[in-house]
Parts: C-alpha cells; sequence; structure tokens
C-alpha cells in the first residue's frame, strides 16, 4: 500500500516536472507540452489503476491553484479554456494504456507500451480533447479534429518514448514495472 501511494505520488511529480519543459501555443490556444509523455508513463509503468489515480491527483493540484502545468498555469480557470477536454481526458489516457499494457502479454515490451501509448495516450486523449475544443472554440467536431492534427507527430515521438523506456525499466528493474508485474 505504502508502495503505491509513493509511485503515484512519484509519478504526479513527474507530469510536474515535465511541466518545466516550455510550452509551445498553438494559435487556437491548446500548447504544445511534455506532460502528455508522463500520462503516458503512468500508464505504460505504473499499469491502468495507479497511472489513473497519479493523474486525478496531478489534477486536483492543478484544480486547487498549483501552477503545474506548463507555462506555470493552474487553478479552475484552465478547465475552462479549450485545453480543458485534453486535462479531463487524462485519466481515462492513463487508464486504458495501462490496460493494455497490463492485458498484451504476448509481444515485446517496447511495441506494448508504444502501442498502448499511442490507443490510449493519443486516441483516447485526442476524442477528449477533440470535444474539448469543439465546445470551448464553437467549432464542429471536424474542424476540432482538423486543429488536433498538429499535435500528432510529437504525440508519437512521446508514444515511441514511452516505449523504450518502459522497455529499459522492465529490463533494468523488472519489478519496478508494475504494470507488467504478475
Amino acid at each position: 500500500m505504502e508502495k503505491n501511494v509513493a509511485l503515484i505520488a512519484l509519478f504526479t511529480a513527474l507530469i510536474a516536472a515535465l511541466g518545466l519543459i516550455p510550452k509551445i501555443t498553438l494559435g487556437f490556444g491548446v500548447p504544445i507540452t511534455a506532460q502528455s509523455l508522463g500520462v503516458m508513463l503512468c500508464g505504460t509503468i505504473l499499469g491502468a489503476r495507479r497511472g489513473a489515480l497519479s493523474v486525478l491527483l496531478f489534477l486536483l493540484l492543478v484544480a486547487i491553484g498549483l501552477p503545474l502545468l506548463s507555462g506555470g498555469r493552474g487553478g479552475l480557470g484552465v478547465f475552462a479554456t479549450p485545453s480543458a477536454g485534453f486535462l479531463i481526458g487524462w485519466p481515462a489516457a492513463a487508464f486504458v494504456t495501462g490496460w493494455i499494457v497490463e492485458r498484451w502479454r504476448g509481444a515485446p515490451v517496447t511495441l506494448v507500451a508504444g502501442l498502448a501509448a499511442v490507443i490510449g495516450g493519443i486516441g483516447v486523449l485526442y476524442a477528449f480533447g477533440i470535444v474539448g475544443m469543439s465546445i470551448m472554440l464553437d467549432k464542429t467536431l471536424v474542424e476540432a479534429a482538423a486543429l488536433v492534427t498538429a499535435f500528432i507527430p510529437g504525440d508519437l515521438l512521446k508514444a515511441a518514448i514511452a516505449g523504450m523506456l518502459t522497455s529499459a525499466l522492465v529490463r533494468a528493474r523488472p519489478s519496478s514495472v508494475l504494470s507488467r508485474a504478475t
């Protein structure tokens, strides 16, 4: 139990630390940040439940006003911006990513973690993000989806990094990758 709490807190801190990397804000108000890599890693390393809890803790800290989002943003106001859908989708993205890694055992970890990060950390996250952008920017779902295409190259790179980091951790310390624990 104590180990789980410590790991959840550690990965919450990882997402916050990735927020120190400067953001690139696109013209429609949604920034490109490294924090979605942290969300992917929560799922690939901690697994579905712990990964989602880590992201929920991070969002709770942001909601109470801590400036943990890239660019020093925080507070309830961030949940009323064009990026709100992405933020709300982070726990679901971590959960789905972790769920896939926990259950798909027949392939190399690098491939499983990378594809899980693409499905959960990109596919699921974009579903939430597109809906959020559609609402906040008063655009159709198709228009919002077209805007999201700007994120695809960077997010594919993050998914590959998540796969490689998870694989390296499995080789170095297999018991520390809870998503693969038996």
